[in-house]
């Protein structure tokens, strides 16, 4: 029997992430109010930080393992603010202020500025009803 090989790993995950997310803010700021789909997307975000958070988490799992704990520890570093990210997403959210959208879309954009977006690939199903599964789970705690 051969090896079995994942061709889905946390990397080829997260650069998917990545660029579902520089797609979705590109969508989101091309927006002129926060109407259903807007909610869709800012909750679509949510859920796509949580998903690059946990493949970081496998990642440094891995590492450690195999005993590379600074370079576990720095890319912990480097990925450490996909979960307060996530969280003040979600606090906006919950708490409709939408007021705040623009500021936290602001403040993430730098983070994907290395994704080149020059065509819409992503589905409008990738976000569908994505704001009422984010409010029938749990808050996420808070960041800090």
């Amino acid at each position: 029997m051969g090896r079995v090989i994942n061709t889905e790993n946390p990397s080829k995950i997260r650069n998917h992430h990545r660029r579902s997310i520089a797609e979705l803010l590109r969508r989101l700021s091309q927006k002129p109010q926060v109407d259903a789909e807007a909610k869709d997307m800012a909750a679509t975000i949510v859920f796509l930080l949580e998903e690059i958070h946990d493949g970081v988490q496998q990642t440094i799992v891995a590492w450690e393992k195999r005993g590379y704990w600074m370079k576990a520890e720095r890319f912990l570093r480097d990925w450490e603010w996909t979960k307060a990210t996530a969280a003040n997403f979600d606090d906006v959210i919950r708490h409709e202020a939408w007021d705040l959208l623009p500021e936290l879309m602001v403040e993430l954009m730098p983070r994907f500025a290395d994704v080149q977006v020059k065509k819409m690939m992503r589905k409008p199903s990738l976000w569908q009803n994505s704001y009422k599964k984010l409010l029938e789970r749990p808050p996420l705690p808070a960041p800090y």
